[in-house]
């Protein structure tokens, strides 16, 4: 059911940049979505949706008067920092069938491109073919990254877990187009679920398509489940046809909070997910060209250090670079001028300072290309 409302405000300014996506704020245009995903964490209550989750949507209908006044620099006492905004995610799917009819996504795209913002959209949707002639005019102007989100390229699997979406056969097509066009491109194959799309033949057919298909980028992560909500319905999904791995997953998910699984599965899985995308020579995180001539200063050495960060650990590996990436996001001027005291802050030792002297010096980090 569709509930019409009137929101307050549109934009949501993050406290730092975000390393996923590259972005520095983003909206919620709907919230709940049609798409049902078994498995969506938008469920958890902690994102406090109401009414049936997967039925029940509410259409901010004033979405794209808000975003016109708060993207107005006129409007605003501190200026926007440059980065790209974020469309889809969060709690509903920014082309979920709601948008059809509303076109509120189309609405934000077009007030963007009016204040030349690039934008990364993540979807599981084909409906975003529909405009694709705003997002190449944002293109041309600044630019756009297309992501689609997969748990699995098999639409068998897909019409069970994600019965609202479009099979990822039709998404692969719709990336391959966006590609052609120029757009820069990305899969986030995330959640795998386990012992169903978590296997190493899927998680490898899923990068070979991606290969195949030339997306610049590959974002890779496992399942979550907190309780309530969420574990719940996911739970009756699985009975319907996985009967057998119920027990198998009361074991794995004792997370109640969080709703991780072990930390021995993940290490597992992010080995085998590594090792992949090694043989296929596929970036693990967005790269450096889709940032390097777009965030300020601070936040690409934020975003460097967080990925080399991510890269380490997913060779099972230690890594101080987080703690730097976050002393470096409290900083309130250019990191270049605290180059004579970079040790002071916290994570920062030889080796980091090192490293954050030849982003700066180069724009660039021959270490984390390679890792990439």
């Amino acid at each position: 059911m569709i509930h019409e409302t009137k929101a307050e405000t549109i934009l949501l300014k993050h406290k730092r940049v975000d390393s996923w996506f590259l972005s520095i704020a983003g909206m919620n245009l709907y919230r709940g979505c049609e798409h049902n995903c078994a498995y969506c964490d938008g469920r958890s209550e902690k994102y406090q949706v109401g009414g049936e989750f997967g039925q029940d949507v509410v259409v901010k209908v004033n979405a794209p008067e808000l975003l016109k006044k708060e993207l107005d620099p006129t409007h605003r006492r501190v200026p926007l920092k440059p980065g790209y905004l974020i469309m889809g995610g969060g709690v509903g799917d920014c082309y979920q069938p709601a948008e059809r009819k509303y076109k509120l996504t189309r609405q934000a795209l077009d007030i963007i491109a009016g204040f030349r913002y690039p934008v990364h959209v993540l979807t599981k949707s084909c409906l975003i073919e529909r405009d694709f002639d705003i997002l190449k005019r944002i293109n041309t102007n600044s630019r756009v990254i297309l992501s689609m989100s997969f748990s699995t390229v098999f639409d068998n699997i897909s019409r069970v877990f994600e019965p609202g979406t479009s099979l990822p056969s039709n998404r692969i097509k719709t990336l391959r187009q966006a590609k052609k066009m120029g757009m820069a491109t990305g899969m986030f194959l995330m959640p795998v679920i386990p012992w169903i799309t978590d296997m190493p033949d899927m998680i490898e057919a899923a990068v070979r398509q991606a290969k195949s298909v030339g997306v610049d980028f590959i974002v890779f992560g496992g399942l979550t489940l907190k309780d309530g909500r969420q574990k719940e319905y996911f739970m009756q999904a699985l009975l319907k046809d996985h009967k057998k791995l119920a027990q198998e997953y009361e074991q794995l998910y004792q997370d109640p909070l969080w709703g991780n699984a072990s930390s021995e599965y993940y290490a597992g899985l992010s080995s085998v997910f590594n090792k992949i995308a090694k043989e296929y020579k596929i970036s693990k995180r967005i790269p450096l060209y889709l940032y390097q001539d777009i965030l300020t200063e601070n936040d690409r050495v934020i975003i460097m250090l967080e990925h080399l960060d991510y890269l380490l650990k997913l060779d099972g590996q230690k890594s101080p670079y987080g703690f730097a990436a976050k002393s470096i996001a409290c900083l309130d001027k250019p990191v270049s001028q605290t180059r004579g005291s970079l040790r002071k802050l916290k994570g920062v030792g030889e080796v980091t300072e090192r490293i954050i002297c030849e982003i700066l010096e180069t724009g660039t980090l021959k270490y984390l290309e390679s890792l990439l």
